[in-house]
């Protein structure tokens, strides 16, 4: 780490008062959760259609099986970055945390300005009625029954659907914040900021990857990932390749 690039990136912060932070799967791996695009990730074990609506759609058992297994960990604990940004939460100094991660460690580590952009797996809904599942309810139903994924608390004549699928937003799918509002308002938040600190994300996964363009001119973009991004060589860019945790730590 160029201790001149984490000195300017100490400055900004320290001077900084509405912060406002993108965060992808890099930040988690330090809970011991799997990103999807390292060496080690889940896309080496399976193809990115396995996390598509259409794969849910043909075929749901299968599709829950590997979301359980891959997606679902309610054990994790928040580590060092989760718990310094919610700290600068609690400072005043990061207004809103964007996370394109489903794992909901950020609420665990206090952090309550939160935009789950893909959603969370804390939860299922049925299609039809909108009737909520908890995950929990959702793997006890797939131990007892046979179409656990089939809402029983409302009526279609196509069983499809009332499928329940779980409240992340998958390939060829949309969620909650891909609206025109959604989209406006977050467009807003990014505009108001005084720095855009991104964590963990190669920012290849649009719409998520094109937040960046929306700082205003001149806004610092500090991005701490291992991997490469598009924005690396862009003007007012910090970039540091390395841990999270450690890096916010010494920041």
């Amino acid at each position: 780490m160029e201790s001149s690039i984490l000195q300017t990136c100490t400055n900004l912060i320290n001077n900084a008062k509405n912060i406002v932070v993108l965060t992808g799967a890099g930040i988690s791996t330090e809970s011991g959760i799997k990103d999807f695009r390292s060496q080690t990730g889940i896309y080496q074990m399976a193809p990115e259609y396995i996390l598509s609506l259409d794969n849910f759609y043909h075929n749901p058992e299968g599709f829950y099986q590997f979301a359980f297994e891959n997606l679902y960990h309610p054990e994790a604990l928040p580590n060092k970055g989760h718990e310094i940004l919610s700290q600068w939460e609690n400072e005043g100094k990061v207004s809103y945390i964007i996370t394109q991660n489903i794992d909901g460690l950020h609420q665990k580590a206090g952090s309550q300005k939160v935009i789950e952009f893909h959603g969370t797996m804390k939860t299922a809904s049925c299609q039809n009625c909108r009737k909520t599942y908890k995950t929990e309810e959702m793997i006890n139903r797939l131990n007892t029954m046979d179409d656990f994924y089939i809402c029983n608390h409302c009526h279609t004549h196509d069983k499809k659907d009332r499928y329940i699928k779980p409240d992340v937003v998958l390939f060829g799918d949309t969620g909650d914040w891909f609206s025109i509002d959604g989209f406006n308002e977050i467009i807003n938040i990014i505009n108001q900021a005084d720095i855009l600190l991104v964590l963990g994300t190669s920012l290849k996964v649009t719409p998520f990857s094109t937040f960046p363009q929306y700082r205003r001119d001149g806004t610092p973009l500090i991005i701490i990932n291992k991997g490469d991004s598009p924005y690396d060589m862009s003007k007012d860019s910090y970039v540091i390749h390395d841990s999270i945790g450690e890096t916010l730590s010494r920041i």
